[in-house]
């Protein structure tokens, strides 16, 4: 019990700071959390397709030497063009923009307004940057996978402790994202983050291409 608890945090830090960099995930999530649509629905599902990398890390994926040649230059091709796409959804709100109605039952905001997204819609979604993604096979599988073999008997406790980290970090960010959603309701606010998203999101595909070479 005494080496368990060093042992569960260092997962959960390690977690941490792997996912806390602004991705196209944690940006997704913080543009769900503005619209307020399906919110904790896509919260959930996020750290759930985060444990399931992290499983996969611990209980196999680093004893297997990491990903092979061939998956990963299909990750990196699917991640490319899913960004790419998304990067130019993103460009064309940013070209005309695209914002909720009002929280307080008042006029829309001065913006087209947003189409409704389904459960189904917004869980796809979420699974999409998730898995999509080749950092987060890389860094989540890969990385903390292979980090938890200096633990030994205690990687699956490691690997809890990371599962851990990511689920208080994506329910922290959907708060902010559902607090800041609350007051930044304007048309300026969402011109900004798409133009923000779209460039994050063609900046990662070129970086994936020029990774392959």
């Amino acid at each position: 019990m005494a080496l368990a608890f060093p042992t569960f945090t260092a997962g959960m830090v390690l977690s941490m700071s792997l996912i806390m960099a602004i991705g196209p995930q944690n940006a997704h999530v913080l543009r769900v959390g503005l619209m307020r649509q399906h919110l904790w629905l896509t919260v959930l599902t996020c750290a759930l397709a985060d444990v399931v990398l992290i499983g996969l890390g611990v209980l196999g994926l680093a004893q297997l030497g990491g990903l092979s040649d061939k998956l990963h230059g299909a990750l990196v091709g699917a991640g490319m063009l899913f960004l790419a796409v998304y990067g130019w959804q993103a460009f064309q709100r940013f070209l005309r923009p695209v914002a909720p109605a009002s929280l307080d039952g008042g006029d829309p905001a001065p913006a087209v307004a947003a189409a409704p997204v389904s459960r189904r819609q917004a869980v796809l979604s979420a699974l999409a940057f998730s898995w999509l993604n080749p950092h987060a096979w890389l860094d989540t599988a890969v990385l903390i996978g292979s980090a938890s073999l200096a633990y030994g008997q205690g990687s699956k406790v490691f690997g809890l402790g990371a599962a851990t980290g990511s689920l208080v970090w994506f329910v922290a960010l959907g708060t902010a994202a559902f607090w800041l959603g609350r007051r930044l309701n304007s048309l300026r606010v969402w011109r900004a983050l798409d133009g923000l998203v779209a460039l994050m999101m063609w900046g990662t595909a070129l970086w994936l291409l020029v990774s392959l070479f």
